[in-house]
């Protein structure tokens, strides 16, 4: 009888309940927040990049400035995002904006047809005696040249639970853009050799 009496008065009994039940929800949403935190984290550093991506390329196109002064600018801007100083600059020159990462072209194709391989002749824009997939020339280039101008920033989750997750805690994060340097001087076209490489 004694029993029966215990078992209904804790049937009965409400209190915790609450506590339980804030419990369960508690740790869902934790989650949530944290999620929220690191993509608006995300959303402001790619922010961050593109503005001072658009800043460089400016800076690249004006002519008073050398590789290293836009670098520099760039690294001093998105230091603080990345402690190990994971910030790749690339900078690359193009004669116009319809060669801007275009391959070299080929000029007398061999089988397999559409691709280059050794024996096809192609027209060496870049000067290096080698076939490119990317014709640009490394670095700013001259007066009316197109500079593409690329940054690649990889920094730490602002909370590094990505692992729980099956994610990296190392996000990468990158943006470019082509700009056509300033007439600062005289330009003439550029003269392509063709070169015809002997097949292997």
């Amino acid at each position: 009888m004694a029993g029966r009496t215990i078992i209904r008065r804790l049937a009965g009994d409400e209190q915790g309940a609450t506590a339980v039940e804030f419990a369960m929800v508690l740790a869902p949403l934790c989650i949530l927040i944290l999620g929220l935190l690191d993509l608006t984290y995300q959303v402001y550093v790619r922010s961050a990049v593109q503005g001072t991506l658009f800043e460089a390329a400016r800076l690249a196109t004006v002519g008073n400035k050398t590789g290293q002064d836009i670098d520099d600018h760039v690294k001093s801007r998105l230091q603080h995002f990345s402690d190990d100083g994971a910030i790749q600059i690339h900078k690359k020159s193009y004669y116009d904006f319809a060669g801007v990462r275009k391959p070299e072209v080929i000029t007398q194709d061999i089988d397999p047809v559409g691709q280059y391989n050794p024996g096809d002749c192609f027209r060496d824009v870049n000067g290096n005696k080698t076939y490119d997939t990317d014709r640009g020339k490394g670095g700013l280039g001259g007066s009316d040249d197109i500079v593409d101008y690329e940054i690649v920033l990889t920094y730490d989750r602002l909370v590094p639970v990505g692992s729980w997750f099956g994610m990296q805690d190392k996000i990468t994060v990158s943006s470019s853009t082509p700009l056509r340097n300033q007439p600062f001087a005289s330009r003439s076209a550029p003269q392509a050799e063709e070169i015809c490489l002997p097949q292997s």
